[in-house]
């Protein structure tokens, strides 16, 4: 794999740290700024909100620019947010911050996964995908937990501080290893923007985008209130949440790993051997909650496969989006995103009910389910073909 893409992975990492740091960080915000849990929460949908409008829109406006600069302004808008953020005592101000990160981080993403696509042969881009999503998994592993020990010691804005500092060496990467190009070059023969937005018209783009929606919205639903469930169903102690979080992160990285060496091949069979594990594997999790080595295992099961199929089907989003070079990476940053948000709103309906914590263990069972029932026309006759079929 080229250099500038593991470039590129060192921003995913700093940008993947600040995704999901603040679950950790919720109630010391809401102390400094004389908030409440719940409303300092909504600097976590204010980030996937942006994320899921940004993407498009952000690669819309700038798909006549250059590569080079436009990854490069979107890292530093984004460390330039982080440093508002960790100064200010308003928390309307850290919001809006928030908002401003997502739209840089969707615009890096949006043109670093078709950057990505670019830098190989057409026949790997789930290989350069691994590569690249293996930063935001690294966060998960290092980066988060890291934050939330940086934040326990110096305060919350010492995270926003790092944060800020990471992005500076994955700026200088980017300026230094990732080809200058010149848009108007890489544009030549492209479609028009109506002609690559014409593209979402097609049913085979839109399936394995709602398909990696679903399988992501579960992921993130269960990720999102792993904690009561340390807590409460297994009855441990609040510092075995990090370690929990640390092996889901460590699954997810061992997902996006096997996805890069499986999914340009045999995405179908990635499919339909994994969605089924998968699909058990989350109310396996809620009915054997109460047994901690259980859940240990289960946990990092469920990082690798929700990480193994989801990164194989944001890969067929840029196959079936071949078509739409300047916005196959915004769409593929959509799904993700669209997941991201609605799968701890789904969650997060169920605590009121009589599985309690558990409850977004079943949900994200629910919408594997439905991912595979959406899937399963797909499946049929599956080769290790490229063509035809989205899953193919």
């Amino acid at each position: 794999m080229p250099l500038p893409l593991y470039l590129l992975a060192m921003a995913a990492f700093a940008m993947g740290t600040s995704e999901f740091m603040l679950a950790g960080l919720l109630p010391d915000i809401a102390s400094d700024l004389d908030g409440t849990v719940g409303t300092a929460g909504v600097l976590t949908s204010a980030f996937a909100l942006g994320m899921v409008v940004g993407a498009p829109l952000v690669a819309a406006f700038a798909r006549n620019w250059s590569r080079r600069p436009s990854l490069l302004g979107s890292v530093l808008v984004f460390a330039a947010a982080h440093a508002v953020g960790a100064v200010t005592t308003s928390f309307p101000v850290l919001l809006a911050t928030r908002v401003v990160a997502a739209l840089a981080n969707a615009g890096f993403l949006a043109v670093a996964l078709t950057a990505a696509a670019a830098l190989v042969p057409p026949d790997r881009k789930g290989r350069a995908l691994s590569v690249l999503l293996a930063g935001t998994t690294s966060a998960m592993i290092a980066g988060v937990p890291g934050g939330s020990a940086l934040g326990t010691v110096f305060g919350w804005r010492a995270t926003f501080w790092a944060v800020a500092a990471l992005c500076l060496p994955a700026a200088l990467g980017i300026l230094k290893g990732v080809p200058a190009g010149h848009r108007a070059e890489e544009a030549t023969g492209r479609p028009v923007l109506r002609a690559e937005l014409a593209q979402l018209t097609r049913l085979p783009l839109v399936v394995v985008m709602l398909l990696g929606a679903l399988v992501n919205a579960a992921t993130f639903g269960s990720l999102t209130f792993l904690a009561p469930v340390v807590t409460d169903s297994a009855g441990l102690g609040e510092l075995w949440v990090s370690v929990v979080l640390v092996l889901f992160g460590t699954g997810s990285f061992a997902g996006v790993t096997l996805a890069g060496r499986l999914s340009d091949r045999y995405p179908g069979r990635v499919v339909a051997v994994g969605g089924p594990l998968l699909l058990v594997g989350w109310p396996a999790t809620a009915v054997l909650a109460t047994e901690p080595v259980a859940l240990f295992v289960l946990v990092f099961v469920q990082g690798t496969l929700s990480f193994a199929l989801g990164t194989t089907l944001i890969t067929r989003v840029l196959y079936e989006a071949a078509a739409a070079p300047g916005m196959a990476g915004s769409y593929a940053t959509a799904a993700l995103n669209v997941g991201a948000a609605v799968g701890p709103v789904v969650a997060a309906a169920t605590l009121g009910t009589g599985a309690g914590t558990l409850g977004p263990l079943w949900a994200s069972g629910l919408l594997v389910a439905v991912a595979l029932l959406i899937a399963l026309p797909l499946l049929t006759g599956v080769t290790a073909s490229r063509g035809g079929d989205a899953l193919r």
